[in-house]
């Protein structure tokens, strides 16, 4: 497997201030760790590389709901989670909403853009393609969430719930959680026509030219609001719409797979 380390120092690198570093190949699979998680969850960002799904899902492709096979997700699920030595895991049934649910084993998917838990061994997987997922960790009270926002997740500011929410149940602290956020749409790429119509007022100051809003900027915003510590947040910064080697993107391919980023408390 070809992992893509980031560094947890800054969260205004540029691509080539990220390190980079190989481990071992396992069925060509490739993914995204971050450094502020290292050693403390079992997590991943998987690219689209090293799954069975054919063209326009190929090939590591996690969701039947594009129109792959279920063959072909669950094979693809099975790969990530054996490369992450995890044999239980729970899903979302993802509806772009604000709400964030405990699970404690596996279940239906239910209806949330966030699943949490503090049982070790239980992967929460979360999909998508442009929209970010973001990883939250408690280190004191052992306690993870996995999230899923796209534009209306954080019109909602659903990592602000997930914050409220982690601490209601676990008494998990702002200034203690440690967060990493996916690959996702960029601000040269993230294009919103009627931003006056669909986003609020306090994000239009996020604008990076006509139109184009910087999202990577807003969530960092939002949890620097919430309480979270500069240091403690890790964002990829890798664009979805403009690297189609590695990652699929809604915005530049309606009909394409999606991914999963999975965690997992050890």
């Amino acid at each position: 497997m070809e992992v893509f380390l980031f560094s947890g120092i800054s969260t205004i690198e540029t691509a080539d201030q990220r390190r980079w570093a190989q481990m071992d190949i396992d069925k060509g699979l490739k993914k995204v760790v971050f450094e502020v998680f290292e050693g403390k969850v079992v997590h991943g960002v998987f690219a689209r590389h090293g799954g069975m799904s054919e063209k326009p899902y190929d090939s590591l492709n996690f969701s039947v709901t594009v129109g792959d096979s279920q063959e072909c997700v669950d094979t693809n699920t099975e790969r990530a989670l054996k490369s992450l030595q995890l044999s239980r895991f729970q899903r979302a049934y993802q509806v772009h909403g604000p709400v964030v649910r405990e699970v404690v084993s596996q279940i239906e998917p239910p209806k949330c853009d966030g699943l949490m838990t503090n049982q070790k061994g239980l992967g929460l997987l979360i999909t998508h393609a442009d929209c970010q997922a973001a990883i939250f960790y408690d280190p004191i009270h052992k306690a993870l969430a996995v999230v899923h926002s796209g534009w209306r997740g954080s019109v909602a500011n659903i990592y602000q719930e997930t914050v409220r929410a982690m601490g209601e149940r676990y008494g998990s602290q702002p200034e203690e959680l440690l967060v990493g956020i996916s690959p996702s749409l960029g601000p040269e790429a993230a294009e919103f026509k009627n931003y006056k119509e669909e986003l609020p007022r306090s994000f239009w100051e996020f604008q990076v030219k006509p139109n184009y809003f910087n999202f990577w900027e807003i969530s960092r915003w939002q949890l620097l609001s919430a309480g979270l510590l500069p240091h403690h947040i890790e964002i990829a910064r890798i664009c979805t719409y403009t690297t189609p080697e590695d990652w699929f993107s809604y915005r530049r391919a309606p009909l394409s797979g999606r991914h999963a980023t999975i965690a997992a408390l050890q």
